[in-house]
């Protein structure tokens, strides 16, 4: 069972990774700000691959400990999780050559959900395909 929710985390972690990514770009356009510095490719993956992965692992520990229950106290810990990580871009000091300080947490508190999303969307897929349930 751990091997489909770390399959399942891997494949959340991409796809949290490249829209973070994406929304970085389309950020930077759109306000013409570059943090990449601060958070660049390399760190949002970073990001997106740990919280996954310690997901994965809560996932897997709420199954094992509440059986059916499992899931519904697994998303109520991954959501109230990710609206806690909004506190880390707001609060994150950042150097002093960065240009316009104050447009970051318009970047940084989007992505902090980015995780949690993929999960969430990639979930019924690997419902269907992957059965968490043990033989």
């Amino acid at each position: 069972m751990f091997k489909k929710i770390f399959l399942h985390a891997l494949t959340a972690a991409v796809l949290a990774a490249l829209a973070g990514y994406i929304y970085s770009r389309i950020y930077y356009f759109a306000t013409e700000v570059d943090f990449s510095s601060v958070l660049n490719g390399a760190r949002i993956l970073g990001f997106s691959i740990l919280f996954c992965m310690l997901a994965a692992i809560v996932n897997y520990l709420s199954l094992k400990i509440f059986r059916k229950r499992g899931e519904i106290i697994y998303n109520f810990i991954l959501s109230i999780t990710s609206f806690a990580l909004v506190m880390v871009p707001i609060s994150i000091s950042l150097p002093l050559n960065v240009k316009s300080p104050e447009l970051f947490p318009g970047l940084g508190v989007p992505m902090v959900f980015f995780p949690a999303l993929a999960w969430y969307t990639i979930r019924p897929l690997f419902s269907q395909l992957l059965p968490f349930s043990e033989p």
